[in-house]
């Protein structure tokens, strides 16, 4: 009897253990379930107070259900930012200025792949550290309104369709194309109406009325949702004296029941604390997280939701319901990521060390810097230069060896960034004279260098301009004499005395200019002094060698201006103003150093009709037009082809809108085939008085041409 029982023990333990060892995953972790019911499931498990700590972007660990601590802020602006060694790519405002949508989305692809091999890397070694996540806070898709705004670098410019078009072919490469997960997040910022400046942030207060509002500031955020993107952040600032964090205008009415906005809100650092601390809009921490929650935002860039957000419940003003649909989209979001499953299943869960800047990624950084670089002068085709009769080269200029000038701001690092100095050099070889002096700094306008050096020279490059630290974000841009942001379109004066000198000193020797910068510069006084200036932007780590590429001929320049470079601030209406009249290419009209879309080549080119447009149009129809663009030069090149919509004569009309561009390879003296289609829908435009979308009916014209001021064809058609 003894054994017997013994017997039955032991059985009995041996099916408990093996039931243990077969037993299934809690619900929440199965992948086979429905994302709704793992969501569920994961919301039933959690308390209160749990569901609360999740809400900050420096998410708690909740050790009972094996979930780890996750830090949400990363940044990826132009490469993966801020955490370690990664491809650095041009600053947004110069992939902007590729018009090749194409190929950011490949660098948004690669970008996404080294995000995740570093958080593979990261989490393996047990770490949750801040920037080694999958959550990134980028795009930056604010209109760059106003060229005095520091932060004007991070966007894709002025022009809503530009940017609209650049931003989702970003958040496509980084989000990834799997059926069932994210590769990486992304994020659409700062929502909305947010670009400067940048020392009232804070407190400011932007007076917009709806027109403006849904044509310009909304446009872009409405295309990226709909392409769907994972994340919006709210901004600082408040609009229409709405904080945009707790504004039922914007996070609850537009984006969430007008648009169907399925991903989460992510507010921008401490944008809850201004709430209470600086616009004075609500008493407090706790009833602003009451409103902040209530209005749609989901995850805390600071701590007043980890901090108060139980207060409120406590108090009456935020029911765990509302806890609850705050937390889901989060807690969708990291499903979507692969967070809770094996990670065999994950797609991406391979990616280590040899998946962070490989010969294939530095090779499209440098195709982007070249194709961002915008050729703003050529006299007599000074450019390019000729290596094989070029026996000596002097390369001078504060930004000729500087890392801040490549970088911009919110960028990452590599081993090996290639200054301009060092991808000229490489590229001349060590059978050239090849010299290189500072000639000058940012303040000196009388004592430089590297003149007579360059009078012996058989060609100069000076390297001048801006850098980070002289335009930017609110505190990163130490230099900026009002906190970030410009106060004036000039270069810096020791820049056009060390031009003017060197001019002097190399009489009619060729004299090329690089400038970099992150926005509009006032070119005036250097364009009698030199033969050829190029726009390098910040181009990122291949820097160097895509302005070598330029300067000797291997690429043909083909970056246009995603911005117009006006003559002076004084064209401008107040910088505070937000309305949209009188500014950018779309409602300003006069005097211009280069409008917008510009940028040279180092050939020619002319287009004809194929198929011109039909006469008459109505809501639910497409223009389409066919036309050949001929390259009428002796070198292969590439031509960005833009077509422009202007409208009848109505009240607040803009002056003509970018609604379709296409960049296309054409060999010397050969020709290429284009398309180009714009659905009638995209010529809405907001009716004030209805509050609305409408389509005004009367003529209108399409035009093509290199740039907004450009008109090589154009044909008329009538909407009816």
């Amino acid at each position: 009897m003894y054994r017997s029982n013994k017997f039955r023990l032991f059985f009995f333990l041996l099916l408990l253990l093996s039931s243990t060892t077969i037993a299934q995953p809690l619900p929440f972790r199965d992948a086979s379930l429905p994302q709704t019911d793992r969501v569920k499931d994961l919301l039933s498990r959690l308390t209160l107070e749990e569901k609360i700590s999740l809400l900050g972007y420096r998410s708690k660990a909740v050790d009972r259900l094996s979930i780890p601590a996750y830090n949400w802020w990363n940044e990826g602006l132009h490469g993966v930012a801020r955490a370690g060694e990664a491809t650095v790519f041009p600053q947004a405002i110069g992939n902007a200025a590729t018009f090749d949508n194409a190929l950011l989305h490949k660098a948004g692809d690669v970008i996404s792949t080294e995000a995740r091999a570093k958080y593979n890397l990261s989490t393996a070694a047990g770490r949750a550290e801040q920037y080694m996540g999958l959550t990134f806070w980028s795009p930056n898709i604010n209109i760059f309104r106003d060229p005095r705004w520091g932060r004007g670098q991070e966007t894709y410019g002025e022009d809503p369709f530009l940017t609209a078009t650049m931003g989702t072919a970003y958040i496509k490469g980084i989000q990834g194309n799997d059926p069932h997960y994210l590769k990486a997040s992304a994020c659409a910022k700062h929502f909305a109406v947010h670009s400067g400046p940048e020392s009232d942030r804070h407190t400011f207060n932007a007076i917009v009325d709806e027109k403006d509002l849904r044509e310009t500031y909304l446009y872009a955020f409405k295309r990226l949702v709909d392409s769907g993107v994972e994340s919006v952040m709210c901004a600082y600032n408040r609009v229409n004296g709405e904080p945009c964090c707790a504004s039922p205008t914007l996070l609850h009415h537009i984006l969430h029941e007008e648009w169907h906005f399925k991903g989460h809100v992510v507010t921008d650092c401490g944008a809850l604390d201004d709430i209470f601390e600086r616009h004075k809009a609500l008493a407090g921490p706790v009833e602003t997280a009451a409103a902040a929650i209530k209005a749609g935002v989901d995850l805390d860039c600071s701590s007043v939701l980890q901090q108060d957000a139980l207060k409120a419940v406590d108090a009456g003003l935020l029911t765990r319901e509302q806890i609850d649909s705050a937390l889901a989209p989060l807690l969708r979001t990291q499903l979507k990521l692969g967070f809770f499953d094996d990670k065999a299943a994950v797609p991406f869960s391979s990616y280590g060390a040899d998946s962070v800047r490989t010969p294939g990624h530095l090779a499209l950084a440098r195709q982007l810097a070249a194709e961002s670089m915008v050729l703003l002068k050529n006299d007599k085709g000074i450019l390019p230069l000729n290596k094989d009769s070029l026996a000596s080269l002097m390369i001078v200029g504060p930004n000729a060896f500087s890392f801040d000038a490549l970088a911009g701001n919110y960028h990452g690092v590599s081993s090996r960034m290639v200054t301009f100095l060092e991808g000229l050099t490489s590229a001349t070889g060590p059978a050239m004279h090849v010299e290189y002096d500072q000639g000058c700094d940012y303040k000196d306008t009388v004592h430089f260098g590297g003149d007579w050096a360059a009078s012996n020279c058989q060609a100069t490059i000076a390297v001048i301009g801006l850098t980070p630290v002289m335009e930017g974000e609110e505190g990163d841009a130490f230099l900026a004499p009002h906190g970030g942001d410009r106060t004036d379109l000039s270069l810096p004066a020791a820049h056009i005395a060390y031009i003017k000198k060197l001019r002097k000193a190399i009489h009619n020797k060729p004299l090329i200019v690089v400038v970099t910068a992150g926005s509009a510069v006032d070119l005036t006084p250097i364009i009698p002094y030199a033969d050829a200036i190029l726009l390098a932007w910040y181009p990122g780590e291949q820097g160097g060698n895509a302005l070598a590429d330029i300067v000797f001929g291997k690429a043909s320049p083909s970056g246009h201006l995603p911005v117009t470079f006006y003559r002076e601030l004084s064209d401008l209406p107040a910088y505070k103003d937000y309305s949209l009249k009188g500014r950018t290419y779309r409602y300003y009209d006069g005097p211009v150093q280069y409008p917008f879309g510009y940028g040279l080549s180092y050939t020619t080119f002319s287009y004809v009709w194929q198929k011109q447009p039909k006469n008459n149009y109505t809501l639910k129809d497409t223009l389409a037009v066919d036309l050949t663009v001929n390259n009428t030069g002796d070198r292969d090149g590439d031509e960005v082809v833009q077509a422009y919509i202007e409208y009848p004569n109505a009240e607040r009309m803009p002056i003509k809108e970018l609604k379709a561009f296409h960049r296309l390879t054409v060999a010397a003296h050969g020709s290429q085939q284009l398309s180009i289609s714009i659905p009638i829908t995209e010529l809405q435009k907001w009716d004030l008085a209805a509050g609305k979308w409408r389509l005004y009916k009367g003529n209108y014209k399409v035009v093509l041409g290199s740039h907004s001021r450009d008109e090589k064809l154009t044909a008329a058609f009538t909407i009816h």
